[in-house]
């Protein structure tokens, strides 16, 4: 198994299983989603008010545990203020809110038509929990995409098992001793787990599995679901494609895409990973770049304590080979002791180099020209759909026709990351970029079950009659005109 973070191996000494608890299967985890199964079957988890309760207790724990949030994050990898309390703070917040704010909404039976021959009855639309659901999450933004899936696992009714990255040690620390006072411990719980305890624990059925990584590790939680019929939400990444248009504003385009590239140390899913744009736009976007690194971090980013480092040693070799890929604009500096990779720009990167095989993950901003919008869309279409598509351009021509002719989990215009902070635009990838969404209501959705009911009175048996043999001409008349959904606009004459 792999590293649930970028494309580097998972191993760990650190994860430790916990005791059986009970459990006969053998499992070390067996006894534990034994006595969450038992929780969520005794209904403790469905009362409106019981989930309301959760959520505003892990809404305190983001607010009275931010400042240790923020000194985790500090520790792990040298993460900004600023950036911790935005991307790990603030969006968890909003998404809390959110779902607080319309749950009591969200969870009410839906009404839904009926044919004639169902008039008399009710049929509706129940959302159930699926039961005792896996959120396994990376190590990029290890509170946030521990958060948000629980928010919504929570708002559904569900019990929870977390697994959070075992490469964050103070972030891992902090969700296994902090977290748990402030949730019912019989329906949610935080297991540390390297590779071998991580293979186990998927061994056990879950009734969902939400999963935060690179598409590796994604087919083998996949393949462990399947053994069980697990339905799962499966987020990943992909190399991200940003076109720039001859026509914007250079200076904004390149703080822009600077700023998505950059953020996190180049350590977001969802950052722009290449640029396409013309040689003409090149030679403009390079000194416009360069400016706004140093607008940025200052003449040596390295000192800046606004710029991240890379999460793990064996992800900062990773990225420090790409570096091989074309040839260094811009940046290119490294320094294994502190897994700080520099602010970089490379250009004539050809498709078929190192760093145009997978995801950067990293603070590494990549220039392809082409010819034209044409060429940059069937560059764009001839690779895996990525997770979001970029396009820069003054001409709204342009950004619909980028709109319109290429596939990706996401879309933004004219900036980068900023479709993330809305919690009423579904976040997730399509094709090896992942499968299923989240972020507000598509968060609750996701861990709900949509139960369709029809309830019937036990009367009328003489119309009911009607479906029963023997069939004959006049019954089918009957059944059809009573059954039959009709195109609006058509016109049947009686």
């Amino acid at each position: 198994m792999e590293q649930l973070c970028g494309q580097q191996p998972l191993g760990s000494d650190a994860g430790t299983a916990p005791e059986d608890e009970g459990g006969t299967s053998g499992n070390p985890y067996a006894g534990l989603v034994s006595r969450l199964r038992a929780a969520w079957l005794s209904g403790k988890t469905r009362p409106l008010e019981y989930r309301v309760a959760q959520l505003e207790a892990l809404g305190r724990f983001l607010e009275e545990k931010k400042q240790d949030i923020l000194e985790a994050l500090a520790l792990d990898m040298h993460k900004p203020p600023f950036e911790a309390e935005f991307s790990e703070v603030l969006l968890c917040k909003n998404e809390l809110n959110t779902t607080l704010n319309n749950l009591s909404c969200w969870v009410k039976d839906e009404q839904v038509d009926k044919n004639l021959a169902t008039q008399l009855d009710t049929a509706f639309i129940r959302r159930d929990p699926y039961g005792v659901v896996l959120i396994i999450t990376p190590c990029n933004y290890p509170i946030y995409h521990l958060v948000v899936p629980l928010v919504g696992a929570i708002a559904a009714g569900n019990c929870v098992i977390i697994k959070p990255s075992e490469i964050m040690k103070n972030s891992e620390r902090l969700a296994v001793e902090a977290l748990p006072r402030y949730m019912d411990k019989d329906c949610v719980a935080v297991v540390t787990a390297g590779v071998q305890e991580t293979t186990r624990l998927l061994e056990n059925k879950f009734d969902y599995i939400f999963f935060t990584g690179s598409p590796s590790v994604g087919r083998i939680v996949m393949t462990a679901a399947a053994k069980h019929l697990t339905p799962v939400t499966l987020e990943l990444g992909g190399k991200n494609p940003c076109y720039v248009s001859d026509t914007c504003d250079v200076q904004n385009v390149a703080r822009r895409v600077a700023w998505g590239r950059f953020f996190n140390a180049g350590q977001t899913c969802i950052a722009p990973d290449y640029i396409l744009c013309s040689v003409e736009m090149k030679d403009k976007l390079l000194p416009a770049l360069r400016e706004a690194i140093a607008s940025f971090y200052g003449p040596n980013p390295q000192e800046s304590p606004d710029f991240a480092r890379i999460v793990g040693d064996k992800q900062f070799h990773r990225v420090r080979a790409l570096l091989c890929s074309g040839r260094v604009a811009i940046g290119g500096q490294t320094d294994e002791k502190e897994r700080y990779v520099a602010p970089t720009v490379l250009v004539d990167v050809q498709p078929s180099d190192p760093a145009m095989q997978e995801e950067i993950f990293g603070p590494i901003l990549l220039i392809i020209t082409v010819a034209s919008v044409e060429e940059a869309i069937d560059f764009i279409n001839s690779r895996e759909q990525p997770l979001v598509v970029y396009v820069f351009s003054s001409d709204n021509k342009v950004v619909n026709q980028v709109l319109e002719k290429t596939s990706s989990g996401s879309f933004c215009s004219n900036d980068t990351l900023m479709h993330v902070t809305l919690t009423s635009l579904p976040f997730g990838g399509v094709g090896s970029s992942g499968l299923g969404k989240y972020h507000g209501r598509f968060t609750f959705d996701t861990f709900t079950h949509c139960r369709g009911c029809l309830q019937r009175g036990t009367g009328l048996e003489p119309i009911n009659a009607l479906r029963y043999p023997p069939y004959g001409p006049h019954k089918t008349g009957l059944v059809r005109a009573a059954t039959t959904v009709k195109r609006q606009g058509d016109c049947a004459l009686l």
